[in-house]
């Protein structure tokens, strides 16, 4: 089963948030209440106090029972993508494919053998690179202490894949991250497990309209919580989506039954998480042409009953009671050789940005588990071609595999930098021509900045794409077109600033309006000006602007009254 962690909430975000506590005992930190810091799961706190460096303060001179009470309505909303033994089997996976049908690079079975009948030798061994959830400058700021200095094998920076969710992000860093070569793909709109269609696709109209990202480049979704369902899949296909990314490789590959494959199309249903997801597998469901690329684990000393999958440098290895980077650096590089002494399957790391940042306000830098992250790359890259990618670039070598002797001729591997002038003013991405162009939208829930002019509401999951609101005096600023790339555009002026190849594409449509109605490049439909809500560049943290949800107070106070009940009902009846 998945485990469960905190996080991806303000409140409920590294800084922590004292839940209830304050109020309960009149502000003072001191017996009695729980400082609750996301990326650590409470049934383990609760048992031996806490790991890594969040904080959990349980000082049981008080009552237990409260404490407990309190807690558990928070686990509804806690599920990060955390594994503790398989997903599936040889048997509840029922999995078929003739590879002399099903072909590259519009089909693929599930193996974890190489695809295109390469030798491993000849394999490059990809580490896919992935963060999830809103975009701040903080979660930037934390990816690129990973990437920024590095280089692959061809002298370009690697690139990465960032899996958007909407709340708390900030629209302009969204484009401005495209922009400079990396994959922006979907995350819902709101960051809830088993999204409907209409969470999947706001996303994607909302990150078009104030991010400015084509259509044609969001081909990729990964399932908050990695809560997924065979619907999931089944609107992903028919929205237009090239992969989904939510699946879990959770077999060692020095197991017979590894079910780390290769990225694989759907033409014969599901081969992963067959015990976890209802009505896959066994050929279901059937999506020609739609890819899954599996999550890859890594594995500790315990083997199949020690998987560590997101942010593993959180867990504690090998079954101990805190988390150890040293442990967790040898694990991971162990699993690193399993995988490149063998059929090379790709090896992630799996982030929630947030847990590594060092600017997060108020929070200590985990500078030990950066330091360790940074070791096990600058290990990995002396290795022989290795290549630190998103997971766009990972698909894009799997349905066209080639030998290393022969990557250069891989498009989506080489450079990309936009040729804009640093001194034209134009609102695009790039943050030297875009100074002072930006629009701020201060919404109280969370302001953003965005090139595309602020809405006249927030976006909802009804009301993904609200009308623009347009300042006195002032025009709209028009939406990125279906014919110009992102950086080439400017959405005051409204116009294309090249004409080469270079800059000029048809976006593509996407089935993703009401009622399945066809959306392209530029809007709904497209009226121009039109935009959809962002959110903020930075929310600081102060732990009164936010919160819990009504379910969640609800539950938190019928616990406290029920704990509170019971041990008067002890104590009296010791009296």
């Amino acid at each position: 089963m998945r485990m469960s962690r905190v996080e991806d909430y303000p409140w409920a975000g590294r800084a922590g948030f004292y839940v209830l506590g304050k109020s309960l005992l009149d502000g003072k930190e001191g017996t009695g209440f729980v400082k609750v810091s996301s990326g650590c799961r409470l049934f383990e706190a609760w048992r031996y106090a806490c790991r890594h460096d969040s904080t959990l303060l349980f000082l049981f001179t008080m009552l237990p029972q409260v404490l407990l009470a309190l807690l558990v309505p928070l686990l509804a909303l806690a599920d990060e993508g955390s594994i503790s033994g398989p997903t599936t089997s040889v048997e509840a996976a029922g999995y078929s494919c003739d590879p002399n049908k099903c072909k590259l690079p519009k089909c693929n079975c599930a193996s974890a053998k190489p695809p295109g009948g390469l030798d491993p030798k000849d394999v490059p061994m990809f580490v896919v690179f992935t963060a999830d959830d809103a975009v701040q400058s903080y979660t930037l700021d934390a990816v690129n202490q990973f990437l920024a200095r590095r280089k692959n094998p061809n002298g370009c920076q690697p690139k990465m894949t960032y899996y958007t969710s909407l709340n708390y992000t900030n629209y302009t860093l969204v484009t401005d991250w495209y922009v400079a070569g990396n994959e922006i793909a979907d995350h819902t709109m709101t960051h809830v497990g088993d999204p409907s269609k209409e969470e999947i696709n706001g996303n994607l109209m909302a990150l078009n309209a104030l991010a400015g990202i084509p259509y044609t480049a969001i081909t990729g979704f990964r399932a908050p919580y990695l809560n997924y369902s065979v619907n999931t899949l089944k609107a992903l296909a028919a929205a237009g989506f090239t992969y989904d990314s939510s699946a879990s490789a959770s077999i060692p590959v020095t197991d017979p039954n590894t079910d780390a494959y290769w990225p694989y199309t759907l033409d014969n249903g599901m081969a992963n998480d067959c015990l976890q997801v209802q009505g896959s597998c066994k050929g279901q469901p059937v999506l020609p042409g739609f890819w899954e690329i599996p999550m890859y684990a890594f594995f500790d000393n315990k083997g199949v009953a020690g998987p560590h999958l997101m942010d593993p440098w959180l867990d504690n290895a090998n079954g101990a009671t805190k988390q150890n980077d040293t442990a967790t650096l040898e694990y991971m590089k162990n699993t690193f050789t399993a995988h490149y002494n063998g059929n090379r399957q790709p090896i992630g790391l799996y982030t929630h940005p947030i847990h590594l940042s060092t600017t997060y306000p108020g929070v200590p830098a985990p500078n030990g588990t950066i330091n360790m992250i940074n070791s096990f790359l600058d290990w990995a890259q002396t290795q022989q071609n290795v290549w630190i990618v998103s997971s766009q670039q990972l698909l894009a070598w799997v349905q066209n595999p080639v030998p290393v002797s022969q990557l250069d001729s891989v498009q989506a591997l080489k450079c990309s930098t936009p040729k804009v002038d640093a001194s034209t003013k134009i609102c695009n991405g790039i943050p030297s021509n875009e100074a002072g162009l930006l629009s701020h939208c201060s919404f109280p829930e969370f302001p953003f900045y965005t090139c595309y002019g602020c809405p006249q509401t927030i976006p909802t999951v009804a009301n993904p794409n609200p009308p623009q609101q347009v300042p006195d005096g002032q025009q709209a600023r028009q939406r990125i077109p279906a014919n110009c790339s992102t950086p080439f555009w400017d959405p005051i002026g409204a116009k294309c600033l090249c004409s080469s190849s270079e800059c000029q594409f048809n976006d593509i449509s996407r089935p993703i309006g009401p009622n399945g109605a066809n959306l392209t490049g530029g809007g709904t439909g497209g009226s121009p000006g039109q935009s959809s809500a962002p959110t903020q560049s930075y929310v600081p943290f102060n732990g009164k602007g936010y919160a819990l949800p009504p379910g969640v107070w609800a539950a938190s106070v019928v616990g406290i009254l029920g704990a509170v009940a019971g041990v008067y009902g002890v104590l009296g009846a010791g009296m």
